[in-house]
């Protein structure tokens, strides 16, 4: 054991260690705050003015974490755009982004420019800890040549380890101290420091052989879920020519007590994870001269849900003459999933994109996205409208999209004319359509 990492271990079990955590988003935000929970002097740092800005008034900006939290943490936690404070850290966590280019490829942008903009700032005794979900070998390829070209040592005078999120936002049931957290390091020194450090704020470390395991592990959760999905997607389309209801035969199957996990369909994917990933590592399986069919069948059936459901739409109001063209659509729900406010990747917006290409006037509600923001897909100069009687009965069809808890579904079902319900939440009946 090297005496860098004799000092570390000894600032981390004497909680004396500053950690820095980059990048304040739902991943970063959370963690920070777990850290200072527990007697760590923490450091945020992010581009984003405006979430330092908010941080040093303590207001939060994301819907499950209350204000009440961030003031609770007032005296260890800060906010920062200025990396220069990076030098006064002893461990660095990276929660960037890691989106896809147009082109479906991996866009490492947000990593590199972090990297790049704390490299002259890395000393030795200091933690590295990438967090991002990326493909295998990103810890190995993209950070470590940088990190030795400085001079500095992995594994003797510097810690590098890749430990995947595994963030729920808005689920009670979970918060970071009691998900497992996989780690591995570059080196076992370094696998040991990073152990010994969310081990202060995590109840159980999963240690695995390498960085390269630790990345695979993360595309294998989220790729576990995207097939499956798509599955049942798939069996939804299948269920429905039938004239069957797939949310019923999934509950009936769910009764199995082995060899069966429930997944539910819905109008497609979305969040940071789950439409993306899949596509990180069929990437990198192209570099061994792989194709990985099963996952991009997946995908395919997924991105197809959005046009399913406009599909729908259109059919339902053909039975009752109307045609898709200047139809009155509410969309109910804008969030990718149901009681939160993030929308990166929503389906949702896939939808309001097609049903405005079709000459369709769409409004839409959606408690927890009060003013629709500047997305990928485009800039919907669009707000939320409150749900009333009349509001509901105004429009030829109200289809529900994200089934947040704040919608009052009973209200709904009575006051919508026309209900497309494409989460299966709605009982069948007349004027229920499912999609």
């Amino acid at each position: 054991m090297s005496s860098f990492e004799e000092k570390f271990l000894k600032k981390i079990n004497d909680r004396k260690a500053v950690v820095a955590v980059v990048g304040l988003g739902y991943v970063g935000l959370p963690l920070a705050l777990s850290f200072a929970e527990v007697g760590f002097q923490v450091l945020g740092l992010d581009v984003d003015a405006d979430k330092v800005k908010k941080i040093a008034k303590r207001e939060s900006y994301i819907g499950h974490i209350s204000n009440d939290r961030l003031k609770a943490a007032d005296k260890l936690f800060s906010a920062s755009s200025d990396f220069q404070l990076a030098e006064e850290a002893d461990a660095l966590i990276i929660c960037v982004p890691t989106p896809l280019t147009r082109h479906r490829e991996p866009d490492l942008s947000f990593v590199e420019g972090t990297l790049a903009a704390l490299l002259d700032r890395l000393k030795p005794g200091q933690l590295l800890s990438l967090e991002s979900t990326t493909y295998p070998g990103t810890t190995e390829e993209i950070l470590r040549p940088p990190i030795e070209a400085k001079g500095l040592t992995v594994g003797e005078d510097f810690f590098l380890v890749y430990s995947p999120e595994r963030e729920d936002p808005a689920n009670p049931d979970f918060q970071t101290q009691t998900i497992p957290k996989v780690l591995g390091g570059a080196t076992e020194s370094s696998t040991r420091v990073g152990l010994a450090l969310y081990g202060q704020v995590v109840d159980r470390m999963v240690p695995v052989s390498s960085t390269r395991a630790a990345e695979l592990t993360k595309l294998l959760e989220n790729i576990y879920r995207a097939v499956n999905i798509g599955l049942v997607n798939e069996l939804k389309v299948v269920a429905d020519s039938m004239g069957l209801d797939i949310n019923e035969v999934i509950n009936a199957a769910a009764t199995k007590p082995f060899g069966y996990t429930p997944f539910y369909p819905g109008p497609g994917i979305g969040g940071h994870c789950i439409p993306i990933d899949p596509f990180y590592l069929t990437w990198k399986a192209r570099a061994y001269g792989l194709h990985t069919r099963f996952i991009e069948l997946a995908g395919e059936v997924n991105a197809s849900m959005p046009a399913y459901v406009v599909g729908k739409i259109s059919r339902a109001l053909n039975e009752q003459a109307k045609p898709l063209k200047g139809a009155k659509i509410l969309l109910l729900g804008m969030a990718y999933k149901k009681n939160v406010e993030d929308m990166r990747e929503s389906p949702s917006l896939e939808v309001l994109k097609l049903l405005l290409e079709a000459g369709c006037e769409v409004e839409y509600s959606d408690p927890h996205v009060p003013k629709m923001p500047k997305t990928r897909r485009g800039a919907f100069e669009l707000k939320s409208v409150a749900l009333t009687a009349d509001k509901l009965a105004a429009f030829d069809a109200v289809v529900l999209l994200t089934d947040h808890r704040a919608f009052d579904k009973a209200f709904i079902r009575q006051h919508a004319r026309l209900l497309v319900d494409t989460r299966g939440v709605f009982p069948p009946g007349p004027g229920v359509v499912k999609a």
